[in-house]
This record gives C-alpha cells, sequence and structure tokens, in this order.
C-alpha cells in the first residue's frame, strides 16, 4: 500500500470512528421518518473495501416484505451480502428482505450485512434511507441495556490500564478481507433449521517440505460432492474440479503463495473465497498482551497465564475471533484458601488486535470452577456474544463498572460467600455489557451446598443448546456434588430472560450429586432439541428430568454416535464413587447402561472414548483406572493407549488421533506413534495438561490445536500437514460438534464430538438442518 492510500485509509477509518463516538468504525444511523429507524455500522476497513452492518427498526404498522434504500456519495459499491438481496445502480442501492426476514412487527428489526468496495479516500455514510419508499427519520438505535430493576447498575470509570491495541509486529500474512459464507442465505427457513454460524471459506495453506497443503471448508449447507477449484494467484491448479476432497497439496510453490477457492455449481464457477491464512512453519502465531501481575492483600505476588479459550465470529466477518481467559499465577481450587488475582478476558483478532479486554473484578474468585465463559451468537444477528458470571467490580471492555466499583466481598480466607452475583451478556465487538440480571441460581446459604467454608458452593458449569430447536439459549449452573440448580437463559431484543430453572431440591433427592467437572449437550432423544447430560443424569429440553442413572459424580464425559450400530447417541462417563462402576456406556436417549466396568475402588479420574483404532468397529473407550481399551460391547480389546485425555483428527484417516499435554500421538496395538510435537508452547490447567482450545477451526474437517506460547505472547494454532481424500463439511456446522467447542472451556475441558460417527467404515454424513445469520 502506499503512503498515500494508507494515510487515506486511516483518514477514512478516523472520520468514521469520529462520527460514531467509538473505536469500531460505525457510521451515525442514517435514520428517517416517522415509521422506521436505520442503524449503518461500518464494521471493518481495508485497502480495497469494507464491511457493513444494517440494522432496520420498524416504527410504524407492521410489514411482511421490505426494501430498504439508499445512495452512496463516494462511488462505494456493495460486492456480496447476506440476509437480505442487494442490488446497485449507480449510487441507487436497494435491499430487499430474504423471505425468512420478511416479516418486521411494530417495534421489531430486520438485520442484514455486505462488503463493499471504497476508492481508498473517503467512506462517507449514506445521507438517507427509505423503507418500501418512506424516508426513514427515527433516532439511533444505542445497545440496549434493559436490565431488571434488582440488576446492578453500570457505573462510568476509568478506562482499563491496558488499552486494546493491535501488535503491529507480528499479524498474519492474510489478506484483511472478510469472508462471509459464499453460499446465500436462505429464503426461507427450512423446518425444524438450526440458526447457525455464517462462515467464510477458512482458507489456509500450510508450509509443508517444498510445497504447501491448502485446505478449506465445505460449509454445512452444500452437498457433499461439491466441486472447487482452486487458485494461486491468478492460475487455476486443478484441471478439473475437486470434488473429493476439500485440500490440495501444492507441491514446489513459494512459502508465501496466495490462494483462493471459488466452489463449482451446476457447472459455473461461484465468487472467489477470502485469500489465504498463511501457517508459515505448521503454525500460526496470534499475538496476545499479558494483564500486569499484582500482588494479593497478603503479600503474595502473581502474574498471568494464558488459559482457556473460545472462538466465535465476534463483529460478524465470517471469520473467527479469540476469546481468551487469563488466570493468576495463583488461581485456586475451591478446595484451597488463599486470596487470588483478578481473572481477565479478552478478545483477540487473528492478527493479534486486541478488541477488548474484561476486568471480573476482585469479587470473581481465580480457578477452574468459578469462571465458565460461553462464546455464542444467541441473538441471531450474526454477531457472536459472550456470556459470564460477575459481580460487583467486574469492568466491562468498554472501562464501565458493573455495580458498585468499590465493594470488597473477600472473606479472610479469600473466598467470596457474600455479595450479590450477576449474570452479565457482553458484546461480542465492544465487550459492553448489555444486560445484567441476578445470577439464578443464588447461593443462598453456603452449608446448604454440602459445606460451610466455600468449596461445594462455587462449583458452576457452562454450556450453550437449542432448547426450542432453532436458537441458542445460555445454560448456566451451581452445584454437582450435592444439590444441583441449572438456569436457562435467552438472550434476544437485548436483554437476558429467564426459560427454566432446574432445581434437586424440588425434581427429587436422587437428582443430587450426580454432576461432573463437566457437561455435554445434544438432542439425546431425536425430538429436534437439545437436552443437558450432566454427569451422571439428563435434563431434558424443557427442563425436567429426563433420566437418572444414580452413578454420580465423575471427571470425565464423552457424548456422541460412539456405537454407529445402535441408533441415536451414547454416554462414557468415569465415576468417582468407589460403590460405583469405575466407567460405563449408557443410551443417550433412557440412560440405560450398556456396558459397564467394575468399580475399581478408587476414583477413576479420567477417561476417553472414540474411534482411535480400525481395528474394531465404532468407538474405543479406557479410563486411568481400568486396563485394556474397550469396544463398543464393553470387550477388552487390547492395549491401553498412552494418554487418557483430549483428542483430535489429524491425519489422512477418519480414525481420531491422540492429544495429550504438547504433542499428538497416533494409536497402535503396540505403541503409540508421535505425530507432532509442539515446540516453545505451554499446555494448561495443571495435571490435566489440555490446550486452550482444540476445535476445526480453519481448512477442511480436520482440527487445529491452540496452545499459548512458553512466553504467554501468543496462541500458536498449529495444523495438520496430511493430505487427505475425502470430503466431510465443516464440523463447526454440526450441531453437536459446535455447541462442544462452546462448552469445552467448562471446568475440566473435555474434547468435543460430532453428532454423527466419524471414524473407521463411517457413512456419508447428512447435510445438517441449518440456516445461516
Amino acid at each position: 500500500m502506499t503512503t498515500r492510500r494508507r494515510s487515506a485509509l486511516l483518514a477514512a477509518v478516523a472520520s468514521a470512528a469520529a462520527l460514531a463516538g467509538a473505536a469500531v468504525l460505525p457510521a451515525l444511523p442514517a435514520s428517517a421518518a416517522a415509521g422506521c429507524r436505520v442503524d449503518y455500522q461500518v464494521t471493518n476497513q481495508w485497502q480495497d473495501g469494507f464491511g457493513a452492518a444494517v440494522t432496520i427498526t420498524n416504527l410504524g404498522d407492521a410489514v411482511n416484505g421490505w426494501t430498504l434504500t439508499w445512495s452512496y456519495a463516494a462511488g462505494q459499491t456493495v460486492t456480496q451480502a447476506w440476509n437480505a438481496t442487494v442490488t446497485q445502480s449507480g449510487a441507487q442501492v436497494s435491499a430487499k428482505d430474504a423471505g425468512y426476514n420478511a416479516a418486521i412487527p411494530t417495534g421489531g428489526t430486520a438485520s442484514f450485512g455486505f462488503n463493499g468496495s471504497w476508492n481508498n479516500s473517503s467512506n462517507p455514510v449514506p445521507a438517507s434511507f427509505a423503507l418500501n419508499g418512506t424516508t426513514c427519520t427515527g433516532g439511533v438505535t444505542n445497545s440496549p441495556s434493559a436490565s431488571p430493576s434488582t440488576s446492578p447498575s453500570a457505573s462510568p470509570s476509568a478506562s482499563p490500564s491496558a488499552s486494546p491495541s493491535a501488535s503491529p509486529s507480528a499479524s498474519p500474512t492474510r489478506s484483511p478481507s472478510p469472508s462471509p459464507s459464499p453460499s446465500a442465505s436462505p429464503t426461507s427457513i427450512p423446518a425444524g433449521a438450526r440458526q447457525m454460524e455464517d462462515l467464510g471459506r477458512g482458507l489456509i495453506s500450510v508450509r509443508s517440505g517444498s510445497g504447501n497443503l491448502v485446505s478449506w471448508r465445505l460449509l454445512g449447507t452444500e452437498d457433499i460432492g461439491t466441486g472447487f477449484n482452486l487458485y494461486r494467484g491468478s492460475t487455476k491448479l486443478n484441471s478439473s474440479p475437486i470434488t473429493t476432497s476439500t485440500n490440495y497439496f501444492d507441491s514446489g510453490a513459494a512459502a508465501d503463495a496466495t490462494y483462493t477457492v471459488r466452489a463449482v455449481v451446476n457447472g459455473a464457477e461461484q465468487a472467489a473465497s477470502e485469500t489465504s491464512l498463511r501457517l508459515a512453519n505448521g503454525y500460526l502465531d496470534v499475538p496476545i498482551q499479558p494483564p500486569s501481575g499484582g500482588t494479593t492483600p497478603d503479600g503474595v505476588a502473581y502474574t498471568y497465564s494464558a488459559n482457556d479459550a473460545s472462538v466465535g465470529d465476534l463483529d460478524g466477518d465470517g471469520q473467527y475471533e479469540f476469546v481468551l481467559k487469563w488466570d493468576p499465577s495463583n488461581a485456586k481450587d475451591n478446595s484451597q484458601s488463599g486470596y487470588t488475582g483478578n481473572v481477565f478476558v479478552d478478545a483477540y483478532k487473528l492478527n493479534g488486535t486486541r478488541m477488548w479486554r474484561i476486568d471480573l473484578g476482585r469479587n470473581i474468585r481465580a480457578g477452574a470452577h468459578y469462571t465458565q465463559f460461553q462464546v455464542y451468537d444467541y441473538d441471531g444477528d450474526g454477531r457472536a456474544e459472550v456470556a459470564m458470571k460477575t459481580a460487583d467490580g467486574t469492568r466491562d471492555g468498554t472501562g464501565v463498572v458493573i455495580g458498585s466499583s468499590s465493594a470488597d466481598y473477600r472473606n479472610s480466607s479469600g473466598y467470596v460467600l457474600s455479595g450479590p452475583e450477576y449474570l452479565t451478556m457482553f458484546n461480542g465487538q465492544t465487550g459492553k455489557a448489555m444486560s445484567t440480571v441476578n445470577y439464578d441460581p443464588p447461593r443462598g446459604t453456603v452449608s446448604s451446598w454440602g459445606d460451610n467454608y466455600g468449596n461445594r458452593v462455587d462449583r458452576f458449569l457452562a454450556a450453550t443448546a437449542y432448547l426450542d430447536g432453532a436458537r441458542p439459549s445460555l445454560i448456566m449452573s451451581r452445584g454437582y456434588y450435592t444439590r444441583t440448580v441449572i438456569a436457562a437463559w435467552d438472550f434476544r431484543s437485548g436483554s437476558l430472560t429467564k426459560r427454566w430453572t432446574f432445581d434437586s431440591d424440588s425434581a427429587g433427592s436422587q437428582y443430587t450429586g450426580q454432576g461432573n467437572h463437566n457437561l455435554a449437550v445434544a438432542d439425546v432423544d431425536a425430538d429436534g432439541k437439545d437436552e443437558i447430560v450432566f454427569g451422571a443424569m439428563a435434563i431434558n429440553d424443557n427442563g425436567s428430568a429426563l433420566w437418572n442413572t444414580r452413578n454420580g459424580h465423575g471427571d470425565a464425559l464423552h457424548v456422541g454416535d460412539l456405537d454407529p450400530s445402535r441408533a441415536g447417541l451414547e454416554v462414557f462417563k468415569v465415576d468417582e464413587d468407589t460403590s460405583k462402576p469405575a466407567a460405563w456406556m449408557a443410551d443417550a436417549r433412557t440412560g440405560s447402561i450398556i456396558w459397564s466396568n467394575a468399580s475399581c475402588g478408587c476414583d477413576n479420574g479420567r477417561g476417553v472414548s472414540d474411534d482411535v483404532w480400525s481395528g474394531s468397529p465404532g468407538a474405543e473407550s479406557w479410563s486411568s483406572a481400568v486396563s485394556g481399551i474397550y469396544n463398543t460391547k464393553g470387550q477388552n480389546v487390547g492395549r491401553k493407549p498412552g494418554s487418557a485425555n483430549f483428542l483430535a483428527w489429524w491425519d489422512a484417516d477418519p480414525v481420531r488421533e491422540l492429544l495429550d499435554g504438547t504433542h499428538i500421538d497416533k494409536y497402535g496395538t503396540g505403541s503409540d506413534t508421535r505425530l507432532l510435537t509442539a515446540s516453545g508452547v505451554h499446555s494448561n490447567n495443571g495435571t490435566k495438561s489440555t490446550p486452550s482450545l482444540s476445535a476445526d477451526l480453519f481448512g477442511d474437517w480436520r482440527e487445529e490445536v491452540v496452545w499459548p506460547t512458553s512466553d504467554n505472547t501468543a496462541l500458536r494454532i498449529y495444523s495438520t500437514t496430511a493430505t487427505a481424500s475425502r470430503q466431510i463439511y465443516t464440523l463447526m456446522h454440526d450441531p453437536v460438534y459446535r455447541l462442544a467447542i462452546a462448552w469445552q472451556n467448562t471446568a475440566y475441558n473435555q474434547p468435543p464430538h460430532t453428532g454423527f460417527f466419524l471414524g473407521d467404515g463411517m457413512a456419508t454424513p447428512a447435510r445438517p438442518n441449518i440456516y445461516l445469520r
């Protein structure tokens, strides 16, 4: 970029930010007549273009079908749109509803987005908009807080000490253009379809020897067998469309080669994807910024390490951003007394730009069981939100304090056993607190949760579930050793509202003590709606008890299609109670035990289940306190793998690999074979030795693994260099798997599973019933 063009770009960015009074490049809403209001937000800008999000608020009579029109004054051109059909003639632009969002009731909204090109010297806001021919003159729509009167007030406060800034020295070599999905939003929502992320191709180039492995997503809205053309620069690399895989090894290519891919539909080549993200050394470093350390009231110094991470499309550009939790070095298990440093939660773009930082404050204790955060698009606006438990003194990503900034409820043992508790939904783009409510369930009397010093009262879990079968709800819980309470929340129109609460005190004593240090979500009864597998029991989509094995608490849990010869899903779990089976597999619909291992007379702390060996059909299951590896019938069929921790689809075949610490191994009947040893990184959570995240983040269906670097200055993302010869749609469009990525950071992290069998001898997966937002 020339100096003049760079200066023009920076000037345009500064101008847009100044208009909005914010740092996310929004433009002031150009709105109109008494009948409507329009919010037009430039979400990002780059050398050749920009992305925009538009929200229409109907202030007049209900409409069923809409067209929004405006005019550009500086030669801007719309190039690609989603959730609307956008056409342009000269400066005049017309956006028509996508069918499923045609109806806007009085007071209701409709949203859409697009990419556009601009001339790099000016990108002014349209002067006016018209809805169905009527000029919109309504006021500005602000982010609604809509908190109940019992919720805390937000008090202005100084900005966080570390301002959100990009790390200029280590950005990935990716074109900055966003990557919305090449597939258009549906004109109508299919019956029973679930709202899912509108992802781009996730195109990556991973250096391997003297070439590059280039891979991309097959979207969940596309058919397996869809063809693709791959381009290095302007050179097409394939002679005929690639239909049997979503990767290509470009032998002899330069390490800095740039790629795009185009789907071929009915013989017609579609629009080009975003340019490839380059993993020059087999990995990509995303720069991160450690918080400053401190000293506790009793004089103990502490520093910070990058801990668990999650992903979501926070800005609606079709590309994932990271949400990262920072733990102080004095984080505590609930059984341990002592003060801890504050917990921080950051959001980062892939180039290391920090979008925001949330400081949970002194009244949220640090440790694996205290802060469970969820990242998901709950309101369906195409941008993910972030939810977590908060307290007086929590500072949101804009520097505003929730509740009292001076309150300190820590007792002399460092526990927080008094004071208000809140649940907050944060804006994923800015970190702003949008809705804060009282946390349910409240702690009440500390001893009613199993002890009086603060251990069992503060055992929290979190997840996301499609309880109505179409849109996601937030799941938050408290307690699992004795009393268990689970609450479901919806986030709609800027407000958190409770859907239901399950309480073992009212459900019956048989439901006490059945929870794990983790949970899983899936539609286990095939009614189209999700259930919560809460350790040894399952809770139905309506908050009622579904089943209960009565096998009690444990540390590891797996839910998926573990036995493809049986209908539905299965559950594999290990137990801590010495009077219960050491491990068991059950039907996920009914909870009936399929097979079990006899009690080991011990706390069986770890267990894993998935297809790691092609020598037996379906999943193999094993656990730390039981010898051998077990097939789907509960028969010991061989040597136990060398680890019982995480898993990853890594090499060319669909059999899964073993992920433990900072390495990946392939199981063999005689020994494990090392496939990857990550260098310069650390695992998390002590002896749990888990990555920050393992998920299908980019490229084809194989998974990436994310570890923090040893100095905690970057998240290092590793991706496979093995060429695979099969097409599977991106796992992030499989609802069971995507929800598993959302809950993966919860307490004792567990690996994700798919809702279909992915392993040796697998059938072609059915296309998921989803629609994209």
